[in-house]
């Protein structure tokens, strides 16, 4: 095989720092000078294939096996091209050919087991080329990733979490194994406030961010990074309510009985109670939420300045604090105002917490 020209060589480099369309300009300069070069062809059908566009990698691949219809790269590019365009016989056939080309090369097998995943009954085929994948290319991450789409496929968690696991030790920053873990973080995290769960929701979010960091472009992470510092918020309400209630009784203000306690308070109890929320919300939120990466820290403020129920959530919070705060500090003689103010408090947030739970039910 003849050394590639020095301006496929510069495409590939680009194509390595992710900048397919930079590398599909210099591929179609190349191949304007010379469109027999087979090489250059293959590398525009990997930066179509890298950017989604599907039909321009079937082109690609199609001049470059006009030119050598024996080129294994040519085959089982074409062979995803075809599944992606739902073309899943074809793709199956040159996923085949590329085997018979190369049958020591994980590429054809992974290509293989993504076109076997268009049919339900062959599943189970599509794990197996997938598993001989990886066993042909133990260190390389797209072979980790094919068994990753086929045990999801299968149903295999536990082969889909071994095959994260190889590939962030192969490649620390890949994204889409960051990804995954990141969404298992994030259910492991999913269950109601006060159920343990929420201790969970800050590792959801810094796998996020971290996955973030990996791939500032997707939506899909930094979605799942609002999602996760959002119901961080929202458990910060709880922590507020708590504060309430305390408060409340601790400054006598629903006594039962027929002797109904004197007011106020004695000011030992209520300065033992102020530094009971302090307890609350340090041990609840700052000594967790200060440790937290500066990304999460981020995510945070910024999901606050762009939504306006993140901003209701935050401004809930600091109202039930700051009514707690009052209600047990000042020496009142009387119950009517500060019951008003307990109830203000109250009310509101918890309709705006049934709200949102009838709203995620919906």
């Amino acid at each position: 095989m003849t050394a590639p020209h020095p301006l496929v060589v510069q495409a590939s480099a680009l194509m390595d720092l992710g900048r397919y369309d930079d590398a599909r300009a210099l591929l179609a300069r190349r191949l304007a000078e010379d469109p027999t070069d087979v090489q250059g062809w293959v590398h525009l059908a990997s930066c179509h294939w890298s950017l989604g566009d599907h039909e321009d990698l079937l082109t690609a691949t199609g001049e470059a096996l006009a030119l050598d219809p024996e080129h294994f790269d040519a085959h089982w590019l074409r062979a995803y091209g075809m599944r992606r365009l739902l073309r899943p016989d074809e793709a199956l056939a040159e996923a085949h050919e590329a085997i018979r080309i190369e049958p020591q090369r994980w590429q054809g097998y992974a290509a293989l087991s993504e076109a076997l995943g268009a049919w339900q009954p062959r599943w189970p085929e599509a794990f197996d080329a997938a598993a001989t994948a990886v066993r042909l290319g133990p260190d390389s991450v797209g072979a980790h990733y094919a068994l990753w789409k086929a045990a999801l496929l299968n149903g295999r968690v536990d082969v889909r979490r071994q095959a994260v696991r190889e590939a962030l030790r192969i490649d620390p920053q890949n994204a889409w194994a960051l990804k995954d873990r990141a969404d298992d973080a994030a259910w492991a995290a999913a269950a109601p406030p006060l159920t343990g769960a929420g201790a969970k929701l800050p590792a959801a979010a810094e796998a996020y961010a971290t996955a973030l960091a990996a791939d500032p472009q997707a939506d899909g992470l930094r979605k799942g990074l609002d999602a996760a510092v959002f119901r961080m918020l929202r458990g910060t309400r709880w922590l507020a309510l708590v504060c309430l209630v305390i408060a409340a009784l601790a400054a006598r203000l629903f006594p039962t009985g027929d002797d109904p306690t004197a007011l106020p308070g004695p000011l030992g109890t209520r300065l033992y109670v102020l530094a009971l929320m302090a307890a609350v919300w340090g041990f609840g939120a700052w000594r967790r939420y200060r440790r937290m990466r500066s990304g999460v820290k981020q995510g945070l403020w910024s999901l606050v300045r762009r939504v306006g129920w993140a901003r209701l959530v935050v401004g809930q919070s600091a109202w039930c604090t700051f009514t707690g705060v009052v209600i047990v500090t000042v020496p009142w003689s009387e119950r009517s105002v500060p019951q008003v103010l307990f109830w203000v408090a109250l009310v509101p947030t918890l309709l705006t917490v049934w709200f949102e739970r009838a709203a995620m039910r919906a």
